[in-house]
């Protein structure tokens, strides 16, 4: 890592702790993260202000004119400024005055004041933005001193965009502290933060390139930022692409709102339960990209509809109150094209769970050929849990008819990616471009026509003449009788050739699932047989 990169952390992670001792670690980012999004739209007008007033001085602009009272008129109409992908801020809620009066005994009364004033520009260009900026310093146990330190350490040079025009130092500024934060605040931070390092794998397995793109489990939007980096890296265009998204919480739909608004993204983002209250019932996605809570229990099935249009069957057969995965996976299902694909991150358990409600799922999605492909994660992965993960990849363009991929109804493609990535720390591993690029084109290979571009997009790398060809230990394209003659489990080191390893090296927690699943099934079973002999008893009396 470059020096460059330690200090600009270091004095980033100083900013956050002058939070130190009146806030607690995993309420940080609701002050950090606003203060970046006010300094963000601040900068903003400023730069766009410098570019209409560049235009109307110009000879060769079509917005020249040598006329004040004109030229005045241009510089405060709003909605120049809205064409322009930002708003007019008032100097008292700009970042220069809170710079300016940061050492102000008002300073905390006067960055509540900026926040409401910005509040209602964005309330008044999308009601959706309601309550993004709530007034929260006053009434915080932040000093002066303290406010007034994480203004002056956001106001570094480095930091502006101003002074990095085409950085997306911001944006930058803005994923460092999620993750930051996540680290920080330790179990609780998944609703709202996926590695980067599993995102990217998700992103590069679906390219999404062109379309819509849902995830009903958004957290801080991650997913649809990293769908955006692929774009730009890609040639491609972010007015191509619409964003829907679906929050539990609506502290976290703020972050992700503040999060798609730094990045210039137009997007639908709606608060409430995607199990229980789908707030996108029509919506049909060319892309879902999501990492949804893991084995989610006591979700409540029962308030479910029994015609919920999401269940492949019966509400009491395809759902269970244990665990909310294969809810998630229907959910998915329903909310995808005809020629749309899914990407989840899921826990390990969910690839071999024999409870009724999520092995009838399983097999109804073998059975039906919903499955594209299944890739086993390595541990340490996440910062927020140590519940070994899997991505399941769900596709409707398995039939080969949208000419770019080919016909391969009859296989799931099986990626064991377990001992790939390397440890970044003592506690994280990441993938490093080479892994990532080995998961995604094994993938394509073994997906694609081989005359066509990886999915079609944008990459102009072509398959050329190679064919996918298995890689004992790695990927095996087993089909689905395989899978059904293995009793539907997903395994991948089933199929790739490693299970003997794998059986000696299951995890703790996986195993302890495993085992508890099968407790609870034998529990079922014993009282069955106890009502059966009661019943014989009760015959041979009569």
């Amino acid at each position: 890592m470059a020096k460059a990169d330690i200090n600009f952390e270091k004095e980033l992670w100083d900013a956050a702790n002058e939070l130190r001792g009146a806030v607690s670690e995993n309420n940080y980012k609701n002050y950090i993260l606003p203060l970046v999004f006010l300094k963000h739209l601040s900068e903003r007008f400023e730069i766009v202000r410098e570019e209409i007033k560049e235009q109307l001085n110009d000879p060769k602009s079509s917005y020249y004119t040598i006329d004040d009272s004109e030229k005045n008129y241009v510089m405060e109409d709003r909605d120049e400024y809205r064409a322009r992908n930002t708003f007019v801020i008032p100097k008292t809620a700009s970042w220069q005055f809170l710079k300016d009066n940061a050492e102000q005994d008002n300073i905390k009364v006067i960055i509540d004041d900026a926040f409401e004033t910005i509040q209602e520009l964005l309330v008044e260009y999308n009601p959706q933005l309601i309550n993004i900026l709530p007034r929260i310093f006053v009434r915080s146990e932040l000093s002066n001193k303290q406010t007034a330190g994480i203004i002056n350490l956001l106001s570094h040079p480095k930091f502006s965009e101003k002074e990095n025009p085409e950085s997306d130092i911001l944006g930058r500024i803005y994923e460092f502290y999620i993750g930051r934060f996540a680290q920080a605040e330790g179990s609780g931070a998944g609703q709202f933060f996926t590695p980067g390092s599993v995102v990217r794998v998700l992103t590069e397995l679906l390219e999404p390139y062109k379309g819509r793109i849902f995830d009903p489990a958004c957290g801080s939007g991650g997913m649809f930022v990293q769908s955006l980096k692929f774009i730009q890296e890609h040639g491609g265009n972010k007015e191509d692409i619409s964003i829907y998204g679906q929050e539990m919480t609506a502290q976290t739909s703020r972050l992700c709102m503040m999060n798609l608004m730094l990045r210039g993204l137009s997007f639908d983002i709606k608060v409430g339960n995607s199990l229980l209250d789908d707030k996108f019932p029509n919506l049909k996605a060319d892309f879902i990209l999501a990492n949804p809570p893991f084995n989610v229990s006591n979700w409540h099935p029962e308030d479910l509809p029994e015609t919920d249009p999401r269940l492949f069957g019966p509400r009491d057969e395809f759902t269970t109150d244990g665990s909310a995965n294969y809810m998630w996976m229907q959910t998915f299902w329903s909310h995808l094209s005809d020629t749309g694909t899914a990407g989840i991150v899921m826990a390990n358990g969910a690839m071999t769970s024999n409870n009724k409600g999520e092995k009838n799922v399983r097999q109804f999605m073998v059975d039906n050929s919903m499955i594209d492909a299944i890739v086993r994660l390595p541990d340490k992965l996440f910062l927020t849990t140590g519940i070994p993960a899997c991505i399941f990849i769900l596709s409707k363009n398995r039939d080969g008819k949208d000419g770019v991929h080919r016909k391969r109804n009859n296989e799931i493609l099986f990626l064991d990616a377990s001992k790939m990535g390397t440890m970044a720390s003592r506690k994280l591993r990441v993938f490093t471009d080479a892994d990532i690029q080995k998961i995604a084109e094994t993938y394509h290979l073994w997906r694609n026509l081989q005359t066509s571009p990886f999915g079609g997009g944008p990459r102009g790398r072509m398959t050329s003449t190679n064919k996918y060809e298995n890689i004992p230990g790695f990927s095996k394209a087993a089909t689905l009788e395989e899978v059904q003659q293995q009793d539907y489990k997903l395994t991948p080191g089933i199929y790739v050739g490693t299970e003997a390893a794998e059986k000696d090296s299951e995890p703790f927690e996986e195993k302890i699932a495993r085992l508890q699943a099968q407790l609870l099934e034998q529990f079922e079973k014993g009282k069955e047989l106890q009502e059966r002999i009661k019943k014989n008893f009760s015959k041979i009396k009569k």
